[in-house]
């Protein structure tokens, strides 16, 4: 349904990035941000489904055309720990925004695992965003204060889940809550990557509840 495309970062390099369009122009955008497996079709099947509810989605490929298999854990986490995530978020995220700006009013980031923690990071430093949001990923404290948050944010977590532990959710949470920033946070008897139906650990039950939520939020926010 997509198309790969490139498109210019802020500082005029160039990146690219899997687009989904909606059926009608102007539509509002969602730049959508990959597990730390890559740009990979499930991700880009997200995208697809945004289209066809009325986004212009764009995946940027932060990997730059790497992707790693769903058994290889240990290479994803390298290719992960190599990713300067505040260089790829002011550079790569910023761009796929200003480029989903050119034909949208607004635009959202909605990322996963390692995306929502990417998701975090767009809500404090690229202000074309006009919301955002998490699913299971947090970004290291030290990495994001949440008072500098500056969009409505909607966070997912998941009750099994041994990367964004239910107590990191809750200390986000309690953060937010004291800094007076809107979030929607949302829980589900789920494990780690419920989203993901190429995986076993994928709830659709709770993926379908999670996608309700995401909609709901975004037309409150973007219209």
């Amino acid at each position: 349904m997509g198309t790969r495309i490139s498109f210019t970062r802020p500082d005029g390099q160039s990146a690219e990035g899997y687009l989904a369009s909606a059926a009608k122009a102007n539509a509002p955008g969602v730049v959508v941000i990959q597990e730390w497996w890559g740009l990979q079709d499930q991700i880009k099947g997200i995208c697809d489904r945004f289209a066809l509810s009325g986004y212009d989605a764009l995946a940027p490929d932060l990997y730059a055309g790497t992707v790693i298999p769903y058994h290889d854990s240990k290479a994803a986490g390298a290719e992960m720990n190599s990713l300067n995530f505040l260089e790829a978020t002011d550079q790569i995220v910023r761009g796929a925004a200003q480029f989903l700006l050119k034909g949208s009013p607004k635009v959202a980031i909605c990322g996963f695992c390692m995306g929502g923690a990417v998701a975090v990071l767009g809500a404090i430093r690229v202000p074309e965003f006009s919301a955002a949001i998490s699913f299971y990923g947090l970004p290291p404290e030290e990495a994001a204060k949440v008072a500098d948050v500056k969009v409505p944010m909607q966070a997912h977590f998941a009750n099994e889940d041994d990367f964004v532990t239910p107590e990191k959710a809750d200390a986000f949470e309690a953060a937010m809550k004291a800094a007076g920033k809107p979030l929607e946070a949302y829980r589900y008897d789920a494990s780690h990557a419920f989203m993901n139906e190429q995986r076993t650990v994928h709830d659709r039950n709770c993926s379908e509840l999670g996608w309700g939520r995401v909609r709901d939020f975004l037309t409150k926010n973007l219209g």
